[in-house]
């Protein structure tokens, strides 16, 4: 078994298609198109898009929510399993971050039973009284103080921050090697954003976890991954260190993401850029 802080998470030549029913009329979708990238542990990826672009489809092929179309997803080098042991595996080293902190979490149910219940899954050698200090453990790790009061309270008498950390704890608490965090500030106010994504920057770093960080705003990417993909209409356009795709974009596209969010100086200097490119020629990700 790989050790927490080590191994790679592989997606390979991966593709999605829908096929819809209208009727008798069959619609075809490509969700993802032949998406191939790695997240290495103690490092965070950011995958950036705008909705519909195929991020959440991604998220889900490598959690195992989705089976691709195409391609794999590859765990340490070795092919993910479908079934089995192998997939419980799997999913014990690979867990995800849903966007919504309340649709995630049972209404009735309480944090503990959220917490306990990935533990005794996939750690069914354990003790009641080590599954308890299990569970008080992960709170204290996504600084929810005063343990036994959050792990008795539902979820509707917590805030959304906080809601968003116990997501955060239950994704842990498998002794998972690998978030797949999906636009997980994109729900809370803008006020403890950035206590939430800081937390999964100090997880990340201390316990050299690897993170795909799902979201449509680049400055966030740059501040918070190593790396950055940028997605549209299910291909990725653009990849590199998240300094270089941010200071230096190449895809029209990456440059229209960078001046919906940009800052003051580089604000006229990007829409100069491609509107000089839009008069020479049509540009061929944008719209």
């Amino acid at each position: 078994m790989a050790e927490r802080g080590s191994g790679r998470l592989e997606a390979r030549g991966l593709g999605k298609v829908f096929r819809m029913r209208n009727g008798l009329r069959i619609t075809t979708v490509h969700a993802v198109r032949e998406a191939s990238f790695t997240v290495e542990a103690g490092r965070t990826v950011a995958l950036v898009g705008e909705s519909g672009s195929g991020k959440s489809t991604i998220a889900r092929m490598l959690t195992k929510l989705e089976r691709p179309t195409r391609g794999e997803v590859l765990i340490d080098g070795v092919p993910a399993a479908h079934h089995g042991r192998g997939l419980a595996r799997y999913r014990r080293d690979v867990q995800m971050v849903f966007q919504d902190p309340f649709g995630s979490l049972n209404p009735f149910h309480t944090i503990r039973h959220h917490l306990e219940r990935p533990v005794r899954i996939h750690h069914p050698h354990l003790g009641s009284a080590e599954v308890r200090a299990r569970v008080a453990e992960l709170l204290d790790r996504v600084q929810l103080s005063g343990s036994k009061r959050f792990a008795e309270s539902r979820p509707h008498e917590l805030s959304g921050g906080q809601r968003q950390r116990v997501a955060i704890a239950r994704a842990l608490a498998p002794g998972s090697r690998f978030i797949v965090a999906d636009e997980p500030v994109s729900m809370l106010d803008v006020s403890i954003r950035l206590g939430v994504l800081n937390l999964l920057a100090d997880l990340q770093r201390e316990e050299g976890l690897g993170v795909l960080y799902i979201t449509h705003d680049l400055a966030t990417a740059r501040h918070f991954s190593d790396e950055i993909l940028v997605m549209l209409r299910g291909e990725i356009v653009e990849r590199g260190d998240a300094d270089a795709v941010i200071l230096h974009p190449q895809h029209d596209y990456t440059k229209l993401l960078l001046e919906a969010a940009a800052d003051p100086d580089r604000l006229g200097l990007l829409r100069d850029e491609v509107r000089a490119g839009a008069q020479t020629g049509p540009a061929d990700a944008v719209g």
